[in-house]
């Protein structure tokens, strides 16, 4: 009976992530608690990690729990520290519990991580499109499966020792090989309650994934030094569908949400942000003559202090410079059915709405040659306090014919650069057909 009951939670999940992007406007109402109050059930088989508590790796008893328990079954972490020094892929679980009640802790071991971290994917071949590893990315860890329920109770943690990585890629982007601390692959998901300590780059990405729910997740990527926690992502979708992120809290230095390739319905809201860069779309367009989206993207009710940006869309050029993850370009597609709705941001530093569809990794680029498509993009009820005058950046693509559909309601942002404050009322347009609710300066 109680297996049963597990199963039934488990469907009650898939409708929830179903129903969360179908309306909304519902402002959140979604009685997810209720759901959690079963995760007293358990399936019919458990097991139970057993840490060595002395340092060394325990990854080996990770993976035989994993292979034990990868269907109809619970698997634990105790409330103790796990010292990980393996890559770990995961991909077939099936109707799966596992919860996370202690700390797992990655080596600083750069070069087997270099030498053995693994693709994030969607693909399987790195010369196809998709590629095994999209952007040339790689991760410590891959979950993956049908009907996952991810339980960190608000204290289960992912600690990558990411200074260990901030130190020696030095600021460089997109150092090759640089693990991930996640990669979830995921149909029909639950994942709560999670903390993640300075991961080693990005920290979560969901890949080929449908219906999966993200909620109570806390992120800190910072660096304890002067060297820069670049890369440090907070969240990234790709070839996904219907993904909800709410309430998460993340501390980084770079975007805090990013809705990457295909990556379509995606929900974020009730969201806390400290530094970083807001919610991004892309960058996408990458890939020479790919055909890429990123469609119906809601982000509301959310709260940045001291961020970069708000919301910003980046595209790259639409001439090919040298290959991913620092170059490319010359993909095609279409963003569109973007809102950023009810966002409120305390000393922000530059300009918090930004379109930019110059993405490239030269010095010198023809801005107007992306044919990346652009429209229906709504900003409403946003505003704070910013380091500028300067309150939107719009740059759109000549070639594309230029961004449709871009449209405010009820945005309003103070410039505490000057003394005393005044309005930030500058919004920058280049290609902007029609603006809805506001004049180009």
């Amino acid at each position: 009976m109680r297996y049963l009951t597990y199963i039934i939670w488990l469907a009650l999940i898939s409708c929830l992530a179903l129903a969360e992007y179908s309306a909304p406007s519902w402002g959140g109402a979604i009685p997810a608690n209720a759901l959690r109050d079963l995760k007293a059930t358990r399936p019919f088989r458990t097991c139970v990690i057993q840490a060595h508590q002395n340092g060394s790796d325990d990854s080996p008893a990770i993976i035989s729990a994993f292979s034990r328990c990868k269907s109809n079954s619970q698997i634990q972490f105790q409330n103790t520290t796990y010292y990980i020094g393996k890559a770990m892929k995961f991909s077939d679980l099936d109707n799966v519990k596992i919860d996370i009640q202690g700390t797992l802790v990655w080596s600083t071991d750069i070069q087997y991580w270099l030498e053995n971290s693994l693709p994030i994917g969607p693909g399987k071949d790195q010369n196809s499109y998709p590629p095994a590893a999209y952007q040339n990315q790689t991760t410590a860890l891959i979950l993956g499966g049908k009907r996952l329920w991810i339980e960190g109770f608000g204290y289960g943690t992912f600690d990558g020792n990411g200074q260990a990585w901030y130190d020696f890629v030095k600021g460089q982007s997109n150092y090759p090989n640089r693990p991930h601390a996640l990669v979830l692959t995921a149909e029909d998901s639950y994942v709560h309650g999670l903390r993640f300590i300075q991961p080693q780059m990005w920290t979560v990405t969901i890949v080929g994934s449908k219906r999966v729910l993200l909620e109570d997740i806390y992120v800190n990527a910072t660096s304890t030094n002067d060297q820069p926690a670049r890369n440090t992502d907070g969240a990234n979708t790709m070839f996904s569908d219907r993904i909800t992120f709410r309430r998460w809290t993340i501390e980084n230095g770079d975007d805090c949400i990013a809705a990457k390739a295909n990556s379509t319905n995606i929900l974020i809201e009730y969201a806390t942000f400290y530094k970083g860069q807001g919610i991004a779309i892309g960058s996408v367009g990458q890939y020479h003559n790919q055909f890429e989206i990123v469609e119906n993207v809601t982000a509301r009710n959310i709260v940045a202090y001291g961020s970069r940006y708000i919301a910003r869309i980046k595209t790259w050029t639409g001439e090919q410079n040298d290959w991913p993850p620092n170059g490319g370009g010359g993909g095609v597609g279409y963003a569109r059915n973007i809102i950023w709705d009810n966002i409120t941001i305390h000393d922000g530093e530059k300009s918090p709405l930004v379109i930019n569809q110059c993405y490239t990794n030269v010095n010198k680029a023809n801005c107007s040659t992306s044919t990346f498509d652009i429209s229906n993009i709504t900003y409403k009820n946003l505003g704070g306090t910013i380091k500028t005058r300067n309150m939107a950046q719009f740059q759109c693509s000549r070639s594309q014919g230029g961004c449709d559909g871009v449209s405010m309601e009820n945005v309003r942002f103070t410039n505490t650069a000057t003394s005393p404050p005044e309005p930030a009322s500058i919004i920058r347009c280049s290609n902007v057909n029609k603006p809805v609710g506001y004049t180009c300066s």
